[in-house]
């Protein structure tokens, strides 16, 4: 197996459309796991840690940029994390130390899991992803990217660049259910934002469902939130648990997250 390594953007895309068969990995906290237990061969890697374009935050025009390589290490500390709380809390659960030192915000859209910890923080503020290839730019709502457990509408030839956010700054908080609070897939999961400007309380659920989903609804419907987050889980039976214990726990966590938001 050939390893490629890129130094810019535009050899990355070159690359994506000469190779479309290759597995493009920033972190590989997902790719390294599918090759260790052979349940993916591609023909090469193309190791995107050199592409500087990809890596860490920046703002643009009141908004924040995310680079598709931004680790959870770097999500959860600094001002980033005083404008996404959510999305820092949700980062501090994500595996061990060396784990969240290499899994990036990237990786998390790519692999597309409905239990990806970062995506219901960045599906409750409305993010947008940034894709590229040679053929241009594209950029795609959230709820839009994600069509299925672990599929995404990224073309063959395309790259995740960053991911653009417009902070609410609400009150705001991530939870998730799992055997401990940390290094486990969660059984579910839930960001929750109580936007007092917009009027509006936002609850995106993971786990529950094919992917992460919305709920909104106004602030004054707190008392009934917590089950209608619950109404719109599509929950399975597995290994982690039944759906009838995701149901109940979604309305747990959507209770409890109201508590710490409106408190």
């Amino acid at each position: 197996m050939d390893v490629v390594t890129p130094r810019t953007l535009d050899e990355a895309l070159c690359l994506k459309a000469e190779l479309p068969q290759a597995r493009f990995l920033q972190g590989g906290t997902d790719v390294l796991v599918e090759l260790n237990f052979d349940r993916s061969r591609p023909p090469a890697l193309v190791n995107l840690n050199e592409v500087a374009e990809l890596r860490g935050w920046s703002r643009e025009n009141g908004a924040l940029l995310l680079g598709a390589g931004l680790t959870y290490a770097e999500a959860m500390r600094g001002a980033l994390a005083d404008e996404m709380p959510a999305l820092a809390e949700a980062s501090r659960t994500v595996g061990s130390p060396q784990i969240r030192n290499r899994g990036t915000i990237g990786g998390n859209l790519g692999t597309a899991s409905p239990a990806g910890d970062a995506l219901p923080p960045l599906l409750a503020e409305g993010a947008v992803v940034l894709v590229a290839s040679v053929r241009g730019e594209r950029r795609i709502p959230l709820d839009a990217f994600l069509v299925g457990v672990k599929r995404n509408v990224l073309e063959p030839d395309e790259i995740i660049v960053s991911v653009r956010v417009e902070p609410s700054r609400a009150p705001q908080t991530f939870m998730k259910v799992g055997p401990r609070n940390a290094m486990v897939i969660s059984v579910c999961s839930l960001a929750l934002h109580a936007d007092l400007a917009r009027g509006e309380l936002r609850a995106a659920f993971g786990s529950a469902a094919p992917t992460v989903r919305l709920v909104s609804a106004p602030l004054d419907a707190r008392e009934s939130f917590p089950d209608l987050v619950a109404g719109a889980a599509s929950p399975i039976d597995d290994v982690r648990g039944t759906a009838a214990y995701r149901r109940h726990a979604l309305r747990v966590l959507a209770g409890r997250a109201l508590e710490r938001c409106l408190a």
